[in-house]
Parts: C-alpha cells; sequence; structure tokens
C-alpha cells in the first residue's frame, strides 16, 4: 500500500490506517491489483484464515478500499469498503435454513462498533456435488458474504470488522472484550 504524488491526503490517511491496523494473527493479508474502472483511487487486499480445527482454508476474502474525491451518490460519500468473504460450511450448517440470515447477521455485528452508513449485500449459500469421473469427490458446501457499505472516519477499524467476519465465518472464536491481537500479518 504505497501512495504516488498526487494522491489525495485522505487516500494516503487511510492506506496508513489500513497499514497500522492489528488484526488476529489467524488472518494472513496481501495486498492484490486493485479495480481501476469503479473509483479513481483503491487499495485490494485478500486474505485467508485459518480454522481451529487446522483447515487452512476455512474462509477468504477480499477487502477493497474505493476512494473517489468527487463522491458518488450510491456510495453517499467519498469512499466505500466493497468485502467478500467465502468460507466452507459442515454439511449441517450448509442445510440450515436460517443460514442467510445468520450470516448476515455476523456482517450487522462486525461493522456494530465501527461508524458507517448505506450498508448493503448478499449472501449466498452454495452446494457442489460431483458426479462421473470425479463422482468420487465428496460433496462440498460454501456461504458466500458480499457486502459493501461507506466507512465514516478512521477506516483501520473497517478492516478490523471485516477481519472479525472473516474469522467469525472460519469458525473460531471471537476475542473476549478487552482483548487485542497483538501481531500484524501482511
Amino acid at each position: 500500500m504505497t501512495a504516488d504524488a498526487g494522491v489525495p491526503p485522505e487516500f494516503v490517511r487511510a492506506l496508513h490506517a489500513l497499514r497500522d491496523e492489528r488484526l488476529r494473527p489467524e488472518v494472513r493479508l496481501t495486498e492484490i491489483p486493485a479495480p481501476a474502472r469503479i473509483a479513481p483511487y483503491a487499495v485490494a487486499l485478500t486474505a485467508e484464515v485459518a480454522g481451529d480445527d487446522g483447515d487452512e482454508d476455512a474462509a477468504s476474502g477480499r477487502f477493497v478500499l474505493l476512494h473517489d474525491p468527487a463522491g458518488q451518490a450510491a456510495w453517499e460519500d467519498t469512499f466505500r469498503v466493497v468485502s467478500l468473504v467465502r468460507a466452507t460450511l459442515d454439511p449441517e450448517t450448509a442445510s440450515d435454513p436460517l443460514l442467510c440470515e445468520a450470516a448476515w447477521s455476523w456482517v450487522e455485528e462486525a461493522l456494530a462498533g465501527v461508524d458507517h452508513h448505506a450498508l448493503g449485500g448478499t449472501v449466498t449459500r452454495v452446494a457442489s456435488e460431483s458426479f462421473g469421473t470425479l463422482a468420487e469427490r465428496e460433496a462440498e458446501s460454501e456461504v458466500e458474504i458480499r457486502a459493501s457499505w461507506s466507512p465514516a472516519g478512521d477506516v483501520g477499524p473497517h478492516l478490523s470488522a471485516w477481519a472479525s467476519l472473516l474469522c467469525q465465518a472460519a469458525g473460531l472464536p471471537p476475542l473476549p472484550d478487552g482483548v487485542s491481537a497483538l501481531g500484524r500479518r501482511r
């Protein structure tokens, strides 16, 4: 997350806030190329979270921070977070008829402590079964949460909120109140 000359100071501050945010050690972040057509300025990160059962790919996702100094009407602001969370599910959880509502409540709970507005998104349940020469593969189930919102104030806590959502989707227990992560993984 580097800034070039001519980049608006508010976007540079946002980049520093993201870089300085401390996340749980289970969250492994990687910067990737940001989308170029949605906003004049953007940064994109991917993350993978290992589950408490040792599953290396319990959850993964993408966090994109967009900035348009002129603002965009749909954002109701000059910044927008666009996020994706994808998690593997056990068969019992995948068959729960309230899965989508529960997954959306995870988004709302994760964002409860950060100032935001214009929240919207979708939750999709994905079930895959293999046939023919692939019939020996086990059935797989996933949940995919796509959410976007306009952050207010410091954007660092929004990255932490999204990371908490990833950890919840991965099945990790929440950190107790007053306990914070000690290290940063980038």
